[in-house]
């Protein structure tokens, strides 16, 4: 196994050299946090990456885990914005037993730009590879206490196209319709606004029937293209 301290200061000593404190200033306020970025934008950290890629063995969940967490607890964004990127790399380890550790760098990371891609690409995947051993966590989850969490279960199968379990998706739906959180009503909108691409008509007959229920921002969003 790669050593995951090795792994991660490497990644830390490539961003630090690419570093630019102007777009650093600009990307921190874009995103509305306090966390430091270095500055590095999306094509120079995926170069660092398949340069670190090259070097890493990883055989099994526990290697997996170490090394995405190793450089997930550095402090800067763009680190945890790679640690997820790595977590992407392993198709064959994207299964239930990584669920605990995706459940993990949602609470944690508690803000769109990680919860977004957790959900779209590590989530989605282990529903696809395996959806009866996956939707008992996802059907906790939309009922958590933390809305990363019910955006997350929310959010899974918004690739899924011809994959996606209505039923489910609708009744998630229905489930957040009343939440008062921005964040959440927004994924409403953009979960059903995904799936009326496949599904156009379905989802016209879900909006007036819940019109009364849904938020206009859920609404609003889930039309967009219908």
């Amino acid at each position: 196994m790669t050593d995951p301290t090795t792994l991660a200061d490497h990644v830390t000593a490539a961003l630090a050299a690419a570093a630019d404190p102007d777009k650093a200033a600009q990307m921190a306020a874009y995103m509305k946090t306090e966390m430091p970025f270095f500055g590095v934008q999306a094509r120079q950290r995926d170069a660092i990456l398949r340069e670190v890629y090259r070097g890493v063995c990883c055989k099994n969940h526990e290697d997996y885990q170490a090394l995405v967490l190793a450089i997930w607890e550095r402090p800067h964004r763009e680190e945890k914005y790679l640690a997820i990127r790595l977590a992407r790399r392993y198709p064959d380890l994207r299964t239930p037993a990584s669920l605990p550790l995706y459940e993990r760098l949602i609470r944690e990371g508690a803000w769109w730009d990680f919860v977004d891609e957790i959900a779209g690409h590590l989530l989605g995947a282990v529903l696809t590879a395996d959806p009866d051993a996956t939707w008992p966590t996802l059907d906790a989850w939309i009922d958590d206490d933390d809305l990363w969490i019910r955006r997350a279960a929310l959010l899974a199968q918004k690739r899924h196209k011809d994959r996606t379990d209505q039923d489910r998706l609708f009744a998630y739906c229905r489930k957040l319709a009343t939440d008062q959180d921005f964040f959440i009503r927004k994924a409403v909108g953009w979960a059903l606004r995904e799936y009326a691409h496949t599904d156009p008509d379905a989802v016209r007959h879900f909006l007036d029937d819940h019109r009364d229920l849904l938020s206009p921002l859920s609404i609003r969003e889930a039309s967009r293209h219908l």
